[in-house]
């Protein structure tokens, strides 16, 4: 009954994965309707083509590979003399569309956690109740009715940036910053208590407990966004992290490692229960779509954010960039995001092998 269950949530973690990129795709198709641009094609699914359906201009197709989808606009990549294609439109039109995919990402990050926080009856908030005996952090000078705003320079705004910024903390010297009677105060530089991990990692032991709120629909809202834009924070302040050599190549994870992640928390879930399971499943997802939102609209080659570069430029200078050389910078650009991800999946199934 466990390795049933386990695959059954694999299926649906899977399943999960395809629809955010879907998801992300809807948001161009969605917005290219409402721009009046003709789209030629819009797929479920990736691969040998099922089954289709035409509906007006547009041919909606379900392909055999469940891991995404596409939206295939007139003009998109080439030109077209139709007044409809995409390169024809108003450049603020197309910046629109190629930036309502990542958007739709981060959009879909809201509900989900909506989804995920609506059956909780209280949220943790940063504000303390009360401390552990022998606590470092009572022992710094923090007191009661404390917020805390501030650990190591990452701004405190919810539970889950405590949890992030602490995970993140040098246990032996930890800066914290808490708002008291609407003054800050810095506490200074102090060793936290630690606790040794299974692989012997040494990490930061909470030694304080936070006040409870409880759940009403306006303070729901407002907790889905604040953790969704958290769970945005926490993305740049990742990436800044593997520029700056801070992370190495074994925090990162492809789809593999994605997968195997997702199964892990699913097994922990199962434990619980199989609704807790999903519960679990669906928060990894909320991190994955707003982390495809939040890298697709970076400036790189190949990604919207790449796109949406050149369109600025041309809105700027009223004057294209020349869709040849545009095309030049893309193709490497893909060309290099695809040999990170072979880099990257090696690296999954090398580490899933050796344990």
């Amino acid at each position: 009954m466990q390795v049933l269950s386990t695959a059954l949530l694999i299926v649906i973690a899977v399943l999960l994965f395809g629809f955010l990129i879907f998801f992300h795709e809807l948001g161009h198709f969605l917005l290219a309707k409402l721009s009046g641009i003709r789209v030629n094609e819009f797929a479920l699914g990736m691969g040998p083509r099922l089954f289709g359906f035409r509906r007006g201009e547009t041919e909606y197709a379900l392909r055999l590979l469940p891991i995404g989808g596409f939206c295939a606009m007139e003009g998109e990549d080439e030109a077209s003399g139709d007044e409809r294609a995409f390169g024809n439109k108003p450049v603020w039109k197309r910046i629109l569309v190629v930036a309502a995919g990542g958007i739709f990402n981060i959009f879909l990050g809201f509900v989900l956690m909506l989804g995920v926080l609506a059956p909780q009856k209280i949220y943790a908030t940063t504000v303390i109740s009360q401390f552990t005996e022998d606590s470092a952090t009572s022992a710094a000078g923090a007191q009661a009715g404390d917020r805390i705003v501030e650990i190591d320079g990452y701004a405190i705004y919810t539970d889950r940036d405590l949890s992030f910024a602490m995970a993140l903390a040098d246990p032996k010297a930890i800066g914290m910053v808490v708002e008291r009677d609407g003054r800050r105060i810095g506490l200074g530089q102090f060793a936290m208590n630690t606790q040794t991990l299974e692989d012997g990692t040494e990490v930061v032991a909470l030694d304080f407990y936070v006040r409870p709120e409880e759940r009403s629909f306006f303070g729901l809202l407002g907790r889905a966004g604040a953790d969704t834009f958290s769970m945005a924070r926490m993305v740049v302040e990742s990436l800044k992290g593997l520029l700056t050599g801070r992370f190495g190549l074994n925090e990162v994870a492809g789809p593999v490692g994605t997968a195997q992640a997702i199964s892990q928390v699913a097994g922990a879930g199962l434990s619980q229960g199989f609704g807790q399971a999903v519960s679990n499943i669906v928060v990894m997802m909320i991190m994955i779509t707003v982390n495809l939102g939040i890298i697709n609209l970076l400036p790189l080659p190949a990604l919207d954010g790449g796109r949406l570069l050149f369109l600025i430029w041309e809105g700027l200078t009223r004057k294209p960039v020349p869709p040849k050389y545009e095309g030049y910078v893309h193709a490497a650009g893909f060309a290099l995001l695809l040999g990170l991800m072979v880099l990257v999946t090696f690296h999954d199934v090398w580490r899933i092998i050796t344990g």
